[in-house]
């Protein structure tokens, strides 16, 4: 009788240790995809703030190229006086 429980108490002993190894595994794996979607909402975010960095820096360039426009634009009509033209 002993002889045929040593087998079943193995076979029960190692199903309980492979449940475990097997839940440590899910559980490894869950916090990975938690982990990495917690990544992607960086990147979101980061693209975010990049995007409103960007604008600003493309406004910046704006109002200075239209500066440099009206200011090319006042050289020209300061020479067409000059030369006794109208603007």
């Amino acid at each position: 009788m002993i002889q045929r429980l040593t087998p079943l108490a193995l076979f029960l002993a190692s199903a309980l240790l492979l449940q475990s190894c097997v839940a440590g595994a899910v559980v490894g794996a869950g916090a990975a995809v938690v982990g990495g979607a917690a990544k992607v909402t960086g990147a979101a975010v980061g693209a975010g703030f990049d995007a409103v960095t960007t604008s600003d820096e493309e406004t910046k360039a704006k109002r200075e190229r239209e500066q440099r426009e009206y200011e090319r634009e006042q050289r020209r009509c300061e020479q067409r006086q000059r030369q006794g033209k109208a603007c």
